[in-house]
């Protein structure tokens, strides 16, 4: 190890990525400037030959230590030795690369030479001529499967390579030189962004999650690496950031514009990135929409969602259930009172419409309102005010509605337990949300999206599940929809103890809702009580058009299609 102080010579990192067994996998173009020779990807790297002892003892060391821990190793110096028999400082770190589960595939290794005093000035400017130093924008390893740039400590990106060029569609002249929020657009960038904790704290943040929106305006979802650049003495020069896209593709899937995930749902199915398309439209206007769907598929996701994209995500999201509140108290929790109102009374309150000023509130369930309190609800939706109850005050009602529901209403409007004139002031904009037996090829994701997310919250290592987990999911009916899905994964990570969720993980087979002939489309369609009558009415009234007439049923289209099937009505 030398003890001289170094001083930069040139501003430019040679780094080299290596397999866990040390072979090169791929080398930028600074390497082959400070060691004088193309490094051949295959080869073991020449560490023996570079560094001599008691520097290469160290090197292994440290070479040793990141590949068995996954932690970084920085701001360490030693003597370079090269081809010509000159000997250089350097000073070099290590950094792990690790794939989605948190396993080394491999380490970069980092290295910059420093001028010394005591060094063969003739050697030096041997190898000045017989190569020049190359521009900073090549520092990183240029064929690195994920995309790479760096940031100095003023958040100006200094360096980006080939794979981040593809992922992003910028080109690297049109990048250098910018803030790095300019170019990512992150949803993380303002808030919790892995560069500035990584700034800050000094230390390396693993597997993030972000999303970016790329040069044509596209969102894509990123699992994000990032760490400190220190010089030998310690100094921060700035940051590095790997990013990949987290679903192992560069690109969407062919014909599909969208992400396979929005805010926290997921869906690469055709009827969920419908949804996601329109998601961003329905958040930027203020109407009222409704949300239909089965128990269980995500409606309250989608509220949130909605509410997070809005001009109104700075004000509250407040949430209602209407059929966990007693009806004596609904008027009250919605509306507020006044002091005196009623008994118990002891003082006034304000109620959620009043608290949701500025945002927006959901109203779940929203078909268990009794008829009186629709219509006084009618009459906000109407005069956009309210009065408490015992109040004579009127009150500016300045919030989003969005409400919920997993009933029929069509039926209910026919069985007079629900208005029609309430259902159209709520359902300007409907959102029809599919069971999880319609969109089966969305299940591994899910799958994959709840391991990731329970690993986090229990400290496990699962990477997947087995191949009869995933066809016994893909074979089942799925009652409650995802939320059943999610609650079989949480039940799996009491038990599971290794990598890998097994059939004797899962909940027993009883508490599964099997249908006996197999039949799970036509039990669950007796289940919605989707009847022949309402079907032929709901066709009716749109003259035949069944995306029309699946809306008013509360239904998805393919469910509509099995029904008329069912009743036989082609």
């Amino acid at each position: 190890m030398t003890n001289k102080q170094p001083s930069p010579l040139h501003a430019a990192d040679g780094i080299v990525a290596l397999n866990p067994s040390l072979l090169i996998m791929s080398a930028n173009h600074v390497v082959r400037w400070i060691i004088g020779h193309e490094p051949k990807p295959g080869k073991v790297f020449p560490f023996d030959k570079l560094f001599h002892e008691p520097d290469l003892t160290r090197i292994r060391a440290a070479l040793n230590f990141t590949l068995e821990t996954g932690q970084p190793s920085l701001g360490m110096t030693c003597d370079l030795h090269t081809d010509s028999g000159g000997t250089f400082p350097c000073g070099y770190g290590i950094l792990p690369m690790l794939d989605i589960s948190q396993r080394i595939t491999g380490i970069l290794f980092i290295f910059q030479r420093y001028s010394d005093s005591h060094a063969s000035l003739k050697t030096e400017k041997k190898r000045q001529t017989l190569r020049h130093t190359p521009p900073e924008s090549e520092i990183l390893i240029e064929e690195l499967p994920e995309g790479v740039f760096t940031i100095t400590t003023h958040w100006r990106i200094s360096s980006f390579n080939k794979t981040a060029e593809t992922i992003t569609g910028f080109k690297r002249e049109e990048v250098i030189g910018k803030y790095c929020w300019e170019i990512f657009r992150s949803n993380k960038c303002k808030v919790s962004c892995p560069l500035r904790r990584a700034l800050d704290s000094g230390q390396s943040a693993m597997d993030q999650e972000v999303r970016i929106v790329d040069k044509k305006g596209v969102r894509q979802a990123m699992l994000v690496n990032t760490n400190v650049l220190r010089d030998a003495t310690g100094l921060v020069l700035g940051a590095v950031e790997t990013f990949r896209p987290l679903t192992g593709e560069i690109h969407p899937p062919d014909g599909v514009e969208c992400d396979q995930s929005f805010a926290d749902i997921v869906g690469r199915s055709e009827s969920m990135q419908r949804i996601f398309k329109i998601i961003p439209d329905i958040a930027a206007s203020d109407a009222n929409v409704l949300i239909c769907g089965e128990s269980g598929t995500g409606k309250d996701l989608i509220a949130r969602a909605i509410h997070n994209y809005s001009l109104r995500s700075k004000g509250p999201y407040i949430a209602v259930n209407c059929s966990a509140l007693a009806e004596t108290l609904l008027e009250s929790e919605l509306f507020g009172h006044e002091k005196s109102a009623f008994t118990g009374a002891d003082r006034a309150k304000s109620g959620r419409f009043e608290i949701a000023r500025g945002g927006s509130i959901f109203l779940d369930e929203i078909g268990e309102l009794r008829a009186e309190l629709q219509v006084k609800l009618l009459r906000v939706l109407e005069q956009r005010e309210f009065e408490r109850v015992g109040g004579t005050q009127l009150i500016p009602m300045d919030a989003r509605i969005i409400s919920a529901t997993n009933k029929n209403l069509q039926e209910a409007i026919q069985n007079g337990t629900f208005r029609r004139d309430f259902y159209y002031r709520l359902r300007t904009v409907p959102i029809t949300l599919p069971p999880l037996r319609e969109r089966k090829e969305d299940i591994p994701l899910l799958v994959n999206h709840f391991i990731k997310r329970f690993n986090k919250r229990y400290n496990k290592n699962v990477r997947s599940a087995d191949t009869k987990v995933m066809r016994f999911f893909q074979n089942y009916h799925f009652p409650g929809n995802v939320r059943e899905l999610e609650r079989a994964i949480e039940y799996a990570y009491v038990f599971v103890k290794g990598p890998v969720i097994f059939m004797s993980n899962l909940p027993a087979k009883e508490e599964f809702q099997l249908p006996e002939d197999g039949n799970a489309d036509e039990m669950n369609m007796d289940k919605q009580n989707h009847s022949r009558e309402a079907i032929l009415r709901a066709l009716a009234k749109s003259s035949g058009k069944r995306q029309q007439a699946a809306e008013m049923l509360g239904m998805s289209r393919t469910s509509l299609w099995r029904a008329i099937k069912k009743w036989n009505l082609n």
